[in-house]
């Protein structure tokens, strides 16, 4: 009799194994890398979204700032961090789709699993000066093919994120610009004024007091879609490219093998935090907007991206470095 109760007792603690190994997710806080420093766009959106996100996951999400590498040291960490779901990273374009072609880096962009973009919408945009003989995009492609390698454009560098996404354009178009780097948007913009380069490449809010007083016309966006702010720049739909468009976005993602059903969840409780009027007031100010989606629409987006960059780079024998 006693073996038997043993029997059974046995049984159960076997039965029950797997449904005890099959803890409530999340159980414990979760950590953000955000691989910039604190106070920048990436690290405020993330950090406000884990703030939003606690109350909806029910344990606490710690932002922890790892910047360095223009971004790839923070996702060196996430690559190497346990796919449980407890460790994710704030991302954007650069380390994420384009760094792995250009640099030498410990990861690919199949290294990791999306967990939701978070932001979206900001075009790079193209300048010239109001005497540039050219009055909108459909102009300024004429002349720029009347003119190779004559024209020089600003960018964030060798290999960075305006360069490639200017190139995406430029090279179907058969234009042939001259690329000159900067270490920034500011940088650019005052080379660009001094008359050192011929058209400005970076984002809208640098410029945009000289677009207020008609100092600039910006000509090309590299939007799918035309931007109302922007009337005279042509965006890349307009140009027949719209699968070439380019724009900044930003995202959260896990390691590689974090399980699906724990991602899903992530997912939901970012949207839900990012649905709230603090986030949408935030976005709204800055001149952004939310884009949640489901994991899979985000992979689309890493795979879809990550391919155009790569074989930009190949062409314009940019190469790891």
């Amino acid at each position: 009799m006693k073996f038997r109760i043993a029997f059974v007792a046995a049984a159960l603690l076997l039965g029950a194994g797997p449904l005890a190994a099959q803890e409530k997710f999340p159980a414990r806080p979760i950590t953000v890398i955000v691989p910039t420093p604190p106070g920048g766009g990436v690290d405020i959106v993330h950090r406000m979204l884990g703030e939003l996100a606690e109350p909806i996951l029910g344990v606490k999400v710690v932002v922890e700032n790892k910047p360095g590498a223009s971004g790839t040291l923070g996702l060196s960490l996430l690559a190497r961090a346990k796919p449980d779901g407890y460790t994710l990273a704030a991302v954007w374009n650069a380390p994420l789709t384009i760094a792995p072609h250009t640099l030498t880096v410990p990861y690919a962009t199949s290294d990791f699993e999306p967990v939701t973009q978070t932001t979206g919408g900001t075009p790079l945009i193209f300048c010239v000066r109001p005497d540039f003989p050219a009055a909108n995009g459909k102009e300024f492609v004429a002349h720029a093919k009347n003119n190779p390698d004559k024209l020089t454009y600003g960018t964030d560098g060798v290999g960075a994120m305006v360069q490639l996404s200017g190139e995406r354009l430029f090279r179907p178009l058969g234009l042939k610009l001259r690329a000159v780097p900067f270490g920034g948007a500011t940088e650019t913009l005052k080379n660009f004024l001094g008359g050192h380069i011929d058209i400005y490449g970076g984002t809208i809010p640098p410029i945009a007091g000289q677009l207020a007083t008609n100092k600039v016309k910006c000509v090309i966006t590299t939007a799918a879609q035309p931007v109302k702010e922007l009337p005279a720049a042509t965006s890349a739909g307009e140009l027949g490219l719209a699968d070439q468009a380019t724009e900044l976005w930003r995202g959260l993602i896990a390691p590689k093998g974090t399980p699906p059903e724990r991602l899903k969840v992530l997912a939901e409780a970012f949207r839900k935090a990012g649905a709230q009027p603090k986030f949408q007031d935030y976005l709204k100010k800055s001149g952004e907007r939310a884009v949640f989606g489901t994991p899979d629409e985000f992979r689309a987006l890493m795979n879809s991206e990550s391919a155009a960059f790569a074989t930009v780079v190949k062409e314009i024998g940019i190469g790891r470095r």
